[in-house]
């Protein structure tokens, strides 16, 4: 046999046992991916806090909103949880200020529906605002 033709065999073997090892040989193990904490609920600020605060304070509650505006509604989901959550903080009935989500439209994995979840924290808001 030629010394070229030994080299080329030899290379070739020592291809195809090194690719099964390459194959089998794990990469790094990254740790999973946690998710983002839910943002705390900052307090219900009072009637003389700023602008800033108010919104604050009341887009924490809306977290969970998409803020894509739909067609033929006003403004988005996210603004009228915003909107809801300031009119339930100044007094007015949950119910009320809730007026705007679906009442019967249930979304796949969400426990209740929009309006009873707008209820829900528009109460919360109504007991703190109340206490301060």
């Amino acid at each position: 046999m030629n010394v070229k033709t030994k080299i080329a065999a030899l290379l070739a073997a020592s291809a195809m046992l090194s690719v099964p090892a390459a194959a089998l040989a794990g990469g790094p193990n990254y740790a999973p991916e946690k998710p983002h904490p839910p943002h705390p609920t900052k307090p219900t600020p009072g009637p003389k806090a700023s602008m800033a605060e108010k919104v604050a304070a009341y887009g924490a509650r809306c977290q969970g909103q998409s803020k894509k505006h739909i067609p033929g509604q006003k403004g988005t989901p996210f603004s009228q949880c915003v909107t809801a959550m300031a009119k339930a903080a100044n007094g007015v009935q949950a119910k009320v200020a809730c007026k705007e989500f679906p009442k019967k439209k249930h979304v796949k994995g969400e426990k209740g529906t929009p309006f009873s979840q707008c209820v829900a924290k528009a109460n919360e808001v109504r007991k703190e605002a109340k206490a301060s």
